[in-house]
């Protein structure tokens, strides 16, 4: 009792002698121990002495939260209020009290004076604020205010300390903003939302305080599949390629402190500093100069405060608000370390300022130490446990920071304590879309714009968690909606870019992001992604014009970074498409003329340095474009041409997964008809001259049975794992430059399957350029370490919306494999016994990626198995499946499938055996039939080849679709065309990868592929592929045509 008695002496000296900051710096004290009312108020009224209005307000508002009652409370926020220029506001709160005063027991004297208040304020009276500034009357020396101040402890109040409902801010440097002060959002690749402080939320609002330093960070769409090479440029894409670090960073310092739009300039405006009383006594010199510098970082002359506070420091330098304010100024010059150093000083001189805490906190984050910054943001609410200001703050850190859950919990405290912060509820849309919580998530978002209809940020959000949803109307609608607001708000044209360019319309993506980069010409997403439409329509002129640009460009981040690595590599691949433009499409062989290492680097998204001094380089364009360009004639729309566009149309759309995060697009479903099309056509041929060599041999004769296991040797035997050198194709018969090239005379000896699939590759290679797909052993050396896809379900804490619904099956494969082998590897690749101690009951009993890590202890995989059909007896290695430890609470729980040199060696006789199983299934007694029921062995033969691919995954990307674009193509060369569509949910790579063995697949698959299968030879009626779409450029601009619709 006897420190506070003092403590309370102390103060009422301190208040006779008009030392506001130290009175404040002792009720600081005493509202941290004891959270009395009448504390609350004191300080309130100290602030006020100091016109530190905002923090008034602030402890105004945690008083009624403790009382709504308390008039005491009322007539400071209204004072405080008034002195901001907000007269409406001001008088609002005082009839708030005259009406709780009218219905109990109240002070007399503080009900005479709100009714003097707001009479004067009914009469339009604005002179409550004398030229001496006091924001109560200094006639009435012996109010409750001045007179509750000198009383030291009888009014100690019972009640412990409570938050303000939404505490906007609480620093004793009071900072607004500037009014030309503009969100940017070109600094990040997805950018976040910049008004973080939302104040709108207090009764009173006071929308231009800043208590916020915002924080470069990747997008919330980070936590879509990282297995996607371009994700966090496009999201259009649902194959899974390596996903690797860029090795070597050309990187400028990015962080920077983002501050909210001004949206109310009448604060700024009646802003004015003046001081209540001027004594001669150093304190108040001190309290004046305080104040000046407070005033002077309000109008944005940052180096003029910082000598303000410097004179201060220099006389006191134990003095925490000018540390404070000092290092606030700091922070907008975005000298962090400085504005670091002056916060940890202001809680070396006084632990309990919890502003300081704050404010370190958000300095951290905002040079990406978001440890540190949730540590101090932790400290901060020890202080102040309800605020709802803070929770927003650490809210956003932990989202930054990757920590969703942990992200929701906050936000969703913050939103409960405040629920007009819009800005709270869009990051609690975005953590929640995370872990996969989508209904919730929308309804955050949805809940963002009910509170501000012309909150862009959070209609940028809801456009983006729609596109991710595969819901492509409602991002329509929102982008219409942003503009309509704000006709030049470049994110907008970027979004819409990026979800034309998901869909297939590449002219209509450039059209956007053309408007984008009118307004903002620097901006690397925009540049990058229009490169990327100009190469795949075939206007190489600009688009390396536009990749040249994005490499002249001076970044700020890794992900941007990662972009220009992606432009060079890209540029290159239009410069070599732009060279066999003219030349048949049969020419156009990225894995047999491009280098290993380029392609490898190109995947991997590596620093090209050492592909610059190793690897030749195309050709320039002006060399490609002297050789002739694209004759007219090859864009006329002919009749030939017509009939197999909309054939293509109309086969192609089958590939589409009715999954969320699988966009429909246009393009490659126009890709995938002319695949496979062209690969039915192709198929036909040979079969029939297989047929024929079938028809006249002698089916007794042994030497058949010995040719024909000659012939498999041949293939087993093949060099399919020559790499070739720089610049060259292997020679090997089955890898000629020409893949899939078949004439009349081929036969399956001649057109092997990797033929067939190199077809489809080809096309699925023109159709998006900015995907590298690559057959992974025609990479460099890195083939013989296992380059490979990965694909997530869990990344960390984010639920990847694409392959998420796979988890539960996958984790009870994971199970059964585990039990099976009862053992699994480590991540050196180390054996792993679980058969001891009950372990492999525990894994058997694991309901979570929590739970199976547990029971091994550490980083593991183990794989799956594909029960052979060439070798009886046989397996085959599957899927690996992954489970990393991420951070104290996330996972990378994954598939990843190798392609060493054995396993390679493996599938491709597993292969070689599918097709030849196929070609006789087809080409004896059944050729030629259009019985369903006589058909049937082929049905089943297309699918176990389907299935022995899936779990291959030769590709750096695109096994996915090419896998069941080649099923289409087999079908329709045996008359069947499939006409249905694949069942919602269902990934049909997925349903290979996840069954043990080939006639499990089956089985799943015919249950709803075989009802949807027509028997049908109308296909033949078609032109050929080959010769109607003969040259690279006439296939560009036939896949091109379906944005001119």
């Amino acid at each position: 009792m006897a420190p506070a008695t003092s403590q309370r002496a102390e103060l009422a000296r301190l208040c006779s002698s008009k030392d506001w900051s130290k009175a404040i710096r002792i009720l600081d004290s005493l509202v941290s121990q004891s959270g009395a009312i009448q504390d609350i108020c004191n300080r309130a009224f100290c602030y006020s002495q100091l016109e530190l209005h905002k923090h008034v307000i602030k402890d105004c508002d945690r008083a009624l939260q403790l009382d709504p009652a308390l008039l005491q409370a009322y007539i400071l926020k209204g004072h405080a209020l008034s002195a901001l220029g907000r007269k409406a506001d001001a008088l609002l709160v005082w009839e708030q009290g005259y009406e709780h005063a009218q219905h109990q027991s109240a002070d007399l004297k503080q009900l005479l004076e709100l009714e003097e208040l707001l009479m004067t304020a009914k009469q339009g009276n604005n002179t409550l604020y004398e030229t001496n500034g006091s924001p109560i009357p200094q006639a009435k020396s012996d109010s409750p205010c001045n007179r509750n101040l000198t009383d030291t402890c009888k009014n100690q109040d019972r009640l412990s300390a409570q938050a303000e409902l939404c505490g906007n801010t609480s620093d004793k440097t009071e900072i607004l903003l500037k009014s030309t002060d503009k969100f940017d959002s070109r600094s990040e690749l997805n950018s976040e939302d910049r008004e973080s402080n939302k104040c709108d939320g207090q009764v009173n609002g006071s929308p231009d305080v800043i208590d916020k330093l915002s924080y470069n960070s990747e997008s919330c769409n980070d936590s879509s599949d990282t297995s996607e090479s371009c994700d966090k440029v496009f999201n259009n894409s649902g194959e899974s390629s390596d996903s690797i670090d860029v090795t070597e960073i050309l990187r400028k310092p990015s962080s920077k402190f983002n501050f909210p739009h001004e949206k109310n300039g009448e604060a700024r405006k009646n802003k004015k500093f003046c001081v209540a009383r001027i004594s001669k006594s150093k304190s108040i010199s001190v309290d004046f100069r305080l104040s000046r510098g407070i005033a002077e970082v309000n109008d944005g002359k940052y180096a003029h405060a910082i000598s303000i506070f410097d004179q201060i420091l220099k006389e006191d330098p134990a003095y925490p608000e000018a540390l404070i304010g000092r290092g606030t100024a700091y922070a907008f010059k975005r000298e962090l370390h400085s504005a670091i150093a002056d916060f940890t000083k202001a809680i070396q001189f006084n632990p309990a300022a919890g502003e300081a805490w704050k404010r370190r906190g958000q300095a951290r984050a905002a040079l990406g130490e978001f440890v540190e910054a949730i540590q101090d943001l932790t400290k901060a609410l020890e202080f102040e446990s309800n605020s709802a200001d803070i929770l927003h703050e650490r809210g956003i850190v932990n989202f930054k920071f990757k920590e969703f859950n942990a992200a929701v919990e906050d936000l969703s405290a913050c939103v409960q304590l405040d629920r007009d912060n819009k800005s709270a509820f869009t990051y609690l849309g975005l953590a929640l879309s995370s872990i996969g919580e989508y209904k919730k998530a929308e309804e955050a978002h949805l809940k963002s714009l009910q509170i501000d209809r012309s909150f862009l940020e959070a209609w940028a959000h809801l456009t983006q968690f729609y596109q991710d949803l595969s819901k492509p109307t409602k991002a329509h609608e929102c982008l219409n909606q942003v503009l309509q607001i704000d006709g030049r708000f470049a994110r907008a044209y970027h979004l819409r870019g990026l979800l034309f360019h998901a869909m297939g319309e590449h002219r209509k993506a450039i059209k956007d992001l053309t408007m984008g980069l009118s307004i903002d010409g620097a901006n690397i997403e925009c540049l990058y992604l229009r490169a990327s439409c100009y190469h795949a329509v075939g206007q190489y002129k600009e688009a390396v014009k536009d990749y040249d640009a994005a490499l002249d460009l001076e970044l700020d981040s890794m992900d941007k970074f990662v972009l220009q690595c992606l432009a060079f590599y890209q540029k290159e691949i239009a410069l070599y498409t732009a060279s066999k433009f003219n030349s048949e499409f049969c020419w156009f062989d990225i894995d047999g003329d491009i280098d290993p290492l380029f392609k490898e680097y190109w995947c991997k998204r590596l620093h090209p340095k050492n592909v610059c001094e190793k690897v030749y380089r195309q050709p320039p364009l002006r060399e490609s474009l002297r050789k002739g360009k694209l004759r007219k004639q090859e864009l006329a729309l002919t009749k030939q041409k017509a009939a197999l566009i909309q054939a293509a149309d109309s086969i192609g759309k089958k590939i589409q997964y009715d999954c969320p995060g699988f966009l429909p697009n246009r393009r490659q479903h126009r890709m995938a008809g002319f695949a496979a099309i062209e690969i039915a056509q192709k198929v036909s041929k040979a079969w029939r001259t297989l047929q024929a060599e079938w028809k006249h041999s002698n089916k007794s004769n042994s030497n058949s049975k010995y040719g024909k296991r000659a012939r498999r040797r041949e293939r087993i035997n093949m060099p399919s794992q020559n790499r070739g050198g720089a610049g060259c194709s292997t020679s090997s018969a089955l890898e000629t430059s020409s893949y899939g090239i078949v004439d009349d005379r081929s036969s399956s000896r001649s057109m092997s399957w990797k033929d067939i699939y190199s077809l489809a590759v080809r096309w699925r290679q023109i159709s998006e350029p900015s995907d590298p797909v690559v057959w992974v052993n025609k990479l460099s050396e890195e083939f013989n370490s296992g380059f490979g896809s990965h694909t997530p379900m869990v990344l960390g804490q984010a639920k990847v919306v694409r392959y998420f619904p796979n988890y539960e099956r996958t984790l009870d494969i994971a199970k059964t494999v585990i039990k099976e082998r009862s053992y699994v590897y480590s991540k050196t690749d180390q054996i792993i016994h679980l058969s001891k101690d009950g372990k492999l009951e525990e894994i058997m009993h694991a309901k979570s990626c929590s739970d199976l890590y547990n029971v091994v202890g550490e980083d593991f995989w183990s794989s799956t198995w594909c029960n052979s059909t060439a070798c009886e007896g046989k397996q085959l290695e599957g899927t690996r499946i992954t489970l990393v430890k991420m951070g104290e609470h996330g996972f990378d729980f994954a598939i990843r499938t190798p392609c060493t040199p054995a396993r390679w060696e493996d599938y491709d006789a597993e292969m070689a055996m599918a097709w030849e199983a196929l070609c006789n299934a087809y080409c004896g007694e059944n050729f030629g039939s259009t019985d369903f029921n006589v058909l049937e062995n082929v049905r089943d033969a297309i699918l176990r080849m389907t299935y022995y691919w899936y779990n291959f995954m030769p590709l750096s990307r695109g096994s996915a679709a090419v896998g069941f674009v080649v099923m289409l193509g087999l079908l329709l060369a045996a008359n069947m065309e499939f006409t249905g569509s694949i069942p919602q949910g269902l990934q049909v790579d997925w349903e290979a990868i996840l069954n043990l063995d080939p006639n499990s697949f089956v089985d799943s698959v015919k249950s709803w592929l075989y009802p949807s299968l027509k028997v049908t030879t109308s296909w033949k009626d078609y032109p050929d592929v080959a010769s109607t779409f003969a040259t690279t450029g006439s296939v560009v601009a036939a896949l091109s045509s379906c944005n001119d619709d």
